[in-house]
């Protein structure tokens, strides 16, 4: 079984709880583990608080911090295979994908680990005479983090690398149904012998530690990435003692199409961008805007291609799309694929489970296309977080960029186009944190990434990133101090 890691030593749910995970491929156990609460939580915060206040890890010079975020990726991808494993393990995503994103991962802790001992602080020139001015950026304190279910590890690597370089201590709540891979490298974190208290593991749901992660007035920072509902009880919750908050809340994300595109790249990327992992992507391009001209011709290609997409076991080589997480997800994405009908949206293509045989036991769902969509459809305005296109229609450049601003979501879109001074005019009318021009999804540890409006607050990845994790202080210093005698 695997525990649960506080204060440097794994240990089981007080409650003595636990909780299977399952294969969402064929529904199989593949592994039990502990099942805290918030009384664990509070025992993880503890150490956390103990470990920032009376601790060596703040005062850490930042080159050796950096060499010890530097060791976990070169963990990361000695052990690169086995994590992967189980990264399709839990998410049923392919094995190909969960290759790449290991390297992306590592990706992430070098170059947050290469940051570590760049800021030395800013001296500034102060407008009184014999003085001296600066200002340095410190660790902010104890993080509370929350991770979600489609990239447990890579989402757990851009929220722990940056605070670990930073010098704060952490308390990381995976999902509670994809917590295998942060497991591992919180064993890889102590393989490589962080000071005690300094890295927290506590498992379990989100309604009782993520709870007391945002409620603990001993937490200085909570960072979440989830579901917007959630972000707003987290919101709310942390405002007990108006600690920071990072949250990275999703989206509905549009692909704009102009007519002069290339024809085979635009259906090629709108196609990976919103059934890549099974829709289940944060950015996933699920809102399609197709100029008037070529909606008929794109949309028939779309349909014949998204028929042949192979779903599968995520260890099979020729899987190129896995399961659903959940059962109980599944039947949200059956739901707004009935709403889309019951609001006059034309079902082109899926809408249903898949009849293979082999595909029966796991949570699978046809990629599925809506056309004659409209702005006003709850299936184009809220996240379905699956396998769902939506398409809609525009006839000039100003109606492209209106439909997709019409959203109170954010975080990415994406222009495609031959006329690069329409795609830059269209990005910078884009209300958005993220616009790709004639691609989709690509991201990178340099660039920030989060949204505008209700996509959430604050950024991650990117110098950024890192500055999400500090405090700014401003030291004033008067070099030759005498008497004021404002007072005689």
């Amino acid at each position: 079984m695997r525990q649960m890691y506080i204060n440097g030593a794994w240990v089981d749910a007080k409650s003595g709880n636990t909780r299977d995970i399952i294969n969402p491929s064929n529904q199989e156990i593949v592994a039990t583990v502990a099942e805290g609460d918030a009384e664990d939580a509070k025992l993880a915060i503890a150490a956390a608080r103990k470990a920032f206040d009376n601790g060596e890890w703040k005062d850490t010079p930042g080159a050796e911090r950096g060499r010890k975020v530097l060791r976990i990726a070169e963990l990361i991808e000695r052990d690169k295979e086995e994590l992967a494993e189980l990264e399709t393990l839990d998410t049923g995503k392919t094995m190909t994908e969960s290759r790449a994103d290991m390297e992306d991962i590592a990706g992430v802790f070098r170059y947050f680990a290469g940051l570590a001992d760049k800021d030395g602080g800013e001296v500034i020139e102060s407008p009184i005479p014999n003085s001296q001015s600066k200002v340095v950026r410190e660790p902010v304190g104890v993080c509370g983090q929350i991770t979600p279910w489609n990239y447990p590890l890579l989402q757990a690597a851009w929220k722990i690398a940056p605070a670990l370089a930073a010098g704060n201590t952490i308390v990381l709540k995976p999902s509670e149904i994809t917590p295998l891979t942060t497991v591992k490298v919180t064993e890889l974190m102590e393989e490589i012998g962080f000071p005690k208290g300094v890295v927290n593991l506590v498992l379990g749901a989100g309604s009782t530690v993520g709870n007391e992660l945002a409620e603990s007035e001993d937490v200085d920072l909570i960072s979440f990435t989830g579901g917007i509902e959630t972000g707003k009880k987290i919101m709310q919750t942390a405002s007990g003692n108006v600690k920071k908050i990072a949250l990275e809340l999703g989206g509905k994300n549009p692909n704009i199409v102009f007519a002069d595109a290339d024809f085979e790249t635009a259906v090629d990327q709108a196609l990976n961008a919103v059934f890549f992992h099974a829709g289940q992507v944060c950015s996933a391009g699920a809102r399609l805007i197709l100029e008037d001209s070529i909606h008929d011709r794109f949309v028939e290609e779309l349909k014949e291609r998204a028929k042949r997409i192979k779903l599968g076991d995520g260890f099979k080589e020729d899987t190129q799309s896995g399961p659903l997480i959940t059962a109980e997800h599944r039947e949200k994405v059956e739901s707004y694929v009935e709403i889309g009908k019951q609001e006059g949206a034309n079902l082109l293509v899926g809408g249903a489970r898949p009849e293979d045989p082999e595909l029966q036991d796991g949570f699978f769902y046809l990629p599925t296309i809506f056309t004659e969509c409209t702005s006003d459809m709850r299936i184009v305005q809220e996240e379905v977080f699956g396998p769902v296109l939506t398409v809609e229609r525009f006839q000039t450049e100003e109606e492209a960029v209106n439909l997709a601003n019409d959203s109170i979501y954010g975080l990415a879109g994406a222009v495609f186009t031959a006329d690069i001074d329409k795609a830059e005019r269209a990005a910078g009318k884009m209300r958005m944190g993220t616009v790709w021009i004639n691609d989709f999804h690509p991201y990178f540890a340099q660039a920030p990434w989060g949204g505008y409006k209700q996509s959430g607050i604050g950024r991650e990845l990117g110098k950024i990133g890192l500055e999400e994790y500090t405090e700014t202080k401003h030291i004033f210093r008067n070099v030759k101090p005498e008497p004021i005698h404002w007072f005689k």
